[in-house]
């Protein structure tokens, strides 16, 4: 019984080694696991990935994770400073570039999670129609993260994007 249970720490154990090989680079298919996984050892490893690479997406992918991180942190004050920081880096984004369907994207999956007590919801319907209407047009990892994000999605339907 104690080989077993050597054996099956090993193996978890190379299996974290692996997930945080992983996060070298950035992956954007990756982001959107760690985004819908909600774990803060995977977001804060990518947050350090972001760090080190900038691309031009830095602001929105960053500031979406915090806001997905301050969702998992249990300090009411720590949750919201990192929610704002997060919410002023993704709304920069969004103003430095308004019709990028991904930022809307990024948008959405937070403003359809976040609490009412930080009114980060007035955008849902305006982001809904950016996503479905440049649907296409999004990269095919992107695709593929909003058809999965659809399948939960208060206000994204499957059927409407492929329509």
């Amino acid at each position: 019984m104690k080989i077993g249970f050597i054996f099956i720490t090993l193996i978890l154990i190379s299996k974290a080694g692996k997930t945080e090989r992983s996060w070298q680079s950035f992956d954007r298919a990756g982001y959107y696991s760690v985004m819908a996984a909600g774990d803060i050892a995977r977001i804060d490893s990518v947050l350090s990935v972001l760090q080190r690479e900038a691309p031009k997406e830095k602001e929105a992918y960053e500031g979406a994770l915090l806001m997905k991180k301050a969702g998992l942190l249990s300090r009411p004050k720590e949750k919201l400073a990192v929610f704002k920081s997060g919410a002023r880096k993704l709304e920069t984004a969004l103003a430095g570039d308004s019709s990028n369907a991904e930022y809307h994207f990024l948008r959405l999956i937070i403003q359809e999670h976040a609490p009412g007590v930080v009114h980060y919801n007035k955008d849902v319907e305006k982001d809904t129609q950016v996503i479905y209407k440049s649907f296409k047009s999004l990269s095919p990892v992107v695709q593929k993260a909003v058809v999965d994000y659809s399948k939960h999605s208060k206000t994204l339907r499957e059927k409407a994007l492929n329509g």
